[in-house]
């Protein structure tokens, strides 16, 4: 490919595709990121506040 930085994939698709999203974070995921990460709460809510269900 030209130039060396150039990006290229295949897109597929298909009518019966089923597609879904990712809900928000409750409260019982961001204690187990606290305790698995060894970061303080309020931290961790400060950087993933967009996510969060609380």
């Amino acid at each position: 490919m030209s130039p060396a930085s150039s990006v290229s994939g295949f897109y597929l698709n298909h009518p019966d595709s089923k597609y879904f999203a990712v809900g928000k974070l409750g409260k019982d995921q961001i204690e187990d990121y606290v305790v698995r990460k060894a970061v303080p709460v309020a931290k961790s809510e400060k950087w993933l506040a967009p996510y969060l269900d609380h």
